[in-house]
C-alpha cells in the first residue's frame, strides 16, 4: 500500500475529482478526512469506505473559512488519526462569464474558494506536518497555462494557485514539505459531463486534445496519489499538467 497509515486530508470530496481521490487513497491505506459543504454526499463517500475496509471521517467545511480550517478540521483530525502527513486542496469553483460581464463578486468568490482556500490550508496544516514533513498536492488547472476564453476569474485565480504552489515549495523545502500542483485539463465528471458529451463541444475538442479523448476523475486521483506518496519523495514546486497533451500544442 502506497499510503499506508499516512492521514490526508482531501477537500471538495463529496464528488468528482475530490471522490476519486478519496476512494483511490483509502484503498492504498490512506486515513482519510474528507471534507466537503455537501454533507450528504460526503456521508454517503465515507460509508463507502467503512464498507471495504477502509479508515475515513468527514467533515462539513467552508474551505474559504479561515476559522473552519484551524478550528474544526485539523483539530478533528488530530484527533481521529494524531497527525496530518498529507493536504489535497482539491475545492473550486467555476463561473464561466464573458469577461466584461464579470462583476466584483463573481471575483471574489471565485478568488476566496480557489485560491485564498489553498493558502489557509496549507497555513493550518504546516504545524501539524513540520516535525517528520509532508506532502501538499493543490489541484490548479491548464487554465493556469494557457489562456482561456470565458472564465477570467477562474483562470487568474488558478493562475495564483499554480504561483502559490512554487512559493510555498521554496519556503516549506526546510521542513521537508513538499507541494506540488496538478494541472488537469478537460476532465469528465458529474459537473462537466452534460457540456463535455454536446456532440459540437466533442467534436472541438477532439481537435485540440492530442490523446482524441477526455480525462476522468481517476486519471487524476492517480496523478495526486503519485505526488502524494514517497515515491515523489524528490518532487516539489512541480506542475503536472494531466491533459491528454492539450498544453503542449
Amino acid at each position: 500500500m502506497r499510503l499506508k497509515n499516512k492521514v490526508a486530508i482531501i477537500t471538495g470530496a463529496a464528488s468528482g475529482m475530490g471522490e476519486a481521490m478519496a476512494k483511490l487513497f483509502a484503498q492504498e491505506g490512506a486515513k482519510v478526512v474528507a471534507t466537503d459543504i455537501q454533507v450528504e454526499k460526503l456521508n454517503h463517500l465515507i460509508d463507502g469506505i467503512k464498507q471495504t475496509g477502509g479508515e475515513a471521517i468527514a467533515i462539513q467545511h467552508d474551505v474559504s473559512s479561515r476559522e473552519t480550517w484551524f478550528n474544526e478540521v485539523v483539530p478533528q483530525t488530530l484527533a481521529a488519526f494524531g497527525g496530518i502527513d498529507i493536504l489535497i486542496n482539491n475545492a473550486g469553483i467555476s463561473l464561466p462569464t464573458p469577461f466584461e460581464e464579470q462583476t466584483e463578486q463573481h471575483w471574489k468568490k471565485a478568488f476566496d474558494i480557489n485560491i485564498n482556500s489553498v493558502m489557509l490550508g496549507m497555513q493550518s496544516v504546516l504545524q501539524a506536518m513540520q516535525e517528520k514533513g509532508g506532502s501538499i498536492v493543490n489541484i490548479s488547472s491548464i487554465a493556469a497555462l494557457t489562456g482561456m476564453a470565458g472564465p477570467g476569474a477562474y483562470t487568474a485565480s488558478k493562475g495564483g494557485v499554480s504561483a502559490i504552489t512554487r512559493a510555498a515549495a521554496v519556503e516549506f523545502g526546510k521542513m521537508k514539505i513538499r507541494v506540488n500542483a496538478i494541472n488537469p485539463g478537460y476532465i469528465m465528471t458529474p459537473m462537466s459531463e452534460t457540456h463535455l458529451n454536446n456532440p459540437q463541444v466533442l467534436a472541438h475538442f477532439k481537435g485540440i486534445i492530442p490523446l482524441q479523448d477526455y480525462g476522468t476523475a481517476m486519471d487524476i486521483a492517480q496523478a495526486a496519489l503519485f505526488l502524494a506518496s514517497d515515491e515523489a519523495r524528490y518532487i516539489s514546486g512541480v506542475n503536472l499538467a494531466v491533459d491528454g497533451g492539450t498544453t503542449i500544442q
